[in-house]
């Protein structure tokens, strides 16, 4: 067998331990309702090189794991759009700069008073464990519904800003370096401000390149060459930012921004996200094979005594802060608790200070296995969290996904005053109904009048098809607003052509807007209840019934045919003089 042979039967030997480590470990652990996470961890602890030392390259597992990172923070970049991160801006910059500040500031002197560590070390070893584990957590968010919860988007603008704050800390550990600087390596302020300059560049051109090829590649209508273009767009934006030293996740969660609004992100996340759960699985795979159980054991007392006051630290002051910010006393103490463990950055930033001479070498592995420890109390905190429902207010509810539904004959996407009457009038005709609503406060209010609503964003092909839809016949959109738009509705009859789609529609704009892609059914969602009040009012008034139906039947036409001239047109002001009674207003009515 030559050099190559033997490499690929190590790889395949590797491959087939890691997994089968994994599987055995992660049913096991989630059969008692531990946790996937400390089931990799412990299943890497065991196969590694302080294990049974089946496999040795946990530093190359993990650098090549870290690409789950990146595409899992891309798939958060996807669900927000720029209008919900601006939304969330005081969240991120008010919540998430008061926890990385006071979380690293009291960890900092708290090393300091309890250790012989010097002032830059303290600070290289303190900043770092203010940073929370987003591939642990959000994960958790995702699984459990509540990634959208008021707690959910909190924590989750924790973790953006977390996120976004490797760029000053990888700043402080330079400015702090004592090691002489290598020929054509960027300070750490010019790292800032190429940073600065990157983020508006990919920003630019995810709006004058990326979105034009992908109107292009639409019309060509090669579904793989979508998911090529979005790891391009991935992979482009993550190496750009470890180009000039920033964290690559970053530069993915960027690109996913950049996608948000795009018609075909749905396909994207569903074909990505499998990849996503397999390399974070192995990233944490990865953890558990470098944890030095040496270290452990010759400072057992240090590494637990260290994890724990980390991990009740970080609950107090983010609990502490939660209240500040006008939440409830038991989802701050869930978020708390949710975020209370080191994270992964807090290894690169380690090795960063290693390289500044700021820190030994044993000191980062020590850290480093605090760092661990610390992930791996996360799973029991959140039983403790789900046992005694500490996450939850006394309005928050159970948000089952929609692939827990049965098989029904219609969905129902959007539980407000519109879909409530819909999905009521085809339950008296007997017609089984998957109701499906992105509101948990909506859903709250339907369970407490005995109406099954699942949690989830029904526009997405990936979800819809979990909900049955490739074999129900129809699908009502009754949700408020404009969002639903042509091409989401394209993709959706694409993906289920066997389904009838009827959509509710906002106004006269947005009606012309959906009928481009071909409907079974649409209705302005205030036409007809503004046609029978008139037709009351002319009844009270003593107008003749038979001037009523006349009136009536008239404006429909009217109506119908200044629909067809805009539509034809494209222009609202085109058949203005098709306006019924009065003068055609320039905005075009409703």
């Amino acid at each position: 067998m030559d050099g190559t042979e033997a490499h690929m039967s190590d790889l395949l030997f590797g491959g087939f331990i890691m997994l089968g480590a994994a599987l055995i470990l992660v049913l096991l652990f989630r059969k008692f309702g531990i946790g996937a996470v400390l089931g990799y961890l412990i299943a890497g602890i065991m196969i590694g090189p302080q294990g049974f030392g089946l496999i040795s390259e946990g530093e190359t597992i993990l650098e090549f794991s870290e690409i789950g990172i990146i595409l899992l923070l891309f798939l958060v970049g996807l669900e927000l759009a720029p209008a919900r991160l601006m939304r969330l801006r005081k969240a991120i910059f008010g919540l998430g700069l008061s926890q990385v500040a006071f979380c690293g500031l009291a960890l900092f002197l708290l090393i300091m008073a309890t250790t012989n560590f010097t002032f830059g070390a303290a600070i290289a070893l303190g900043l770092p464990l203010a940073l929370s584990s987003t591939a642990q957590v959000l994960p958790m968010l995702q699984s459990s519904g509540r990634l959208n919860t008021p707690t959910g988007e909190k924590a989750f603008s924790i973790l953006l800003f977390q996120d976004l704050s490797i760029i000053p800390l990888l700043t402080i550990v330079a400015a702090l370096s004592r090691a002489p600087a290598e020929p054509g390596e960027l300070s750490g302020w010019l790292t800032a401000v190429l940073g600065v300059l990157a983020i508006g560049g990919l920003i630019l051109a995810g709006r004058y390149v990326l979105q034009p090829a992908l109107e292009l590649i639409g019309k060509i209508a090669e579904r793989e060459l979508f998911i090529v273009a979005g790891l391009v767009a991935v992979f482009g934006s993550a190496a750009l930012m470890e180009l000039i030293g920033l964290s690559p996740a970053l530069g993915a969660f960027i690109a996913g921004v950049m996608l948000a609004n795009s018609p075909y992100r749905h396909e994207l996340e569903a074909d990505i996200d499998p990849f996503r759960s397999l390399l974070l699985g192995l990233f944490f795979l990865a953890v558990g094979m470098m944890l030095d159980i040496d270290v452990i054991t010759e400072n057992t007392a240090f590494v637990f005594g260290a994890a724990m006051a980390l991990v009740a630290t970080k609950i107090i002051i983010i609990f502490c802060l939660g209240k500040l910010f006008g939440m409830d006393t038991l989802p701050a103490l869930g978020m708390g608790m949710l975020l209370s463990q080191g994270g992964e950055f807090g290894f690169v930033l380690f090795a960063e200070a290693e390289k500044a001479l700021l820190i030994q070498p044993e000191a980062s592995s020590l850290f480093g296995a605090v760092i661990t420890v610390s992930m791996a109390t996360t799973p029991l905190l959140m039983l403790i969290v789900e046992r005694f429902n500490v996450a939850r207010t006394e309005g928050d509810v159970d948000l089952d996904d929609p692939s827990q539904a049965g098989q029904a004959s219609a969905i129902v996407v959007g539980h407000g005053r519109f879909g409530q009457t819909v999905a009521q009038m085809l339950s008296g005709a007997n017609i089984p109904v998957t109701i499906i609503d992105i509101k948990p406060q909506q859903i709250g209010v339907s369970q407490k009048f005995g109406r099954k609503v699942f949690y989830g964003d029904g526009t997405r092909v990936d979800l819809l098809r979990g909900a049955g839809a490739d074999q129900c016949s129809a699908i009502v959109f009754c949700m408020d607003g404009k969002e639903l738009n042509s091409e989401k509705l394209e993709m959706i009859k694409m993906s289920f052509p066997e389904a009838k789609l009827f959509v509710r529609a906002y106004d006269r704009v947005h009606l012309l807007e959906v009928k481009k892609a071909g409907l079974d059914g649409v209705k302005r969602e205030v036409f007809e209840s503004a046609i029978h009040l008139a037709r009351q009012t002319m009844t009270a008034i003593d107008v003749d019934e038979s001037l009523i139906d006349e009136v009536d039947r008239e404006f429909r036409q009217l109506d119908c045919d200044r629909l067809e001239a805009q539509r034809a047109a494209g222009d609202m002001l085109a058949g203005k003089h098709l306006g019924f009674g009065i003068t055609v207003s320039n905005k075009g009515g409703d």
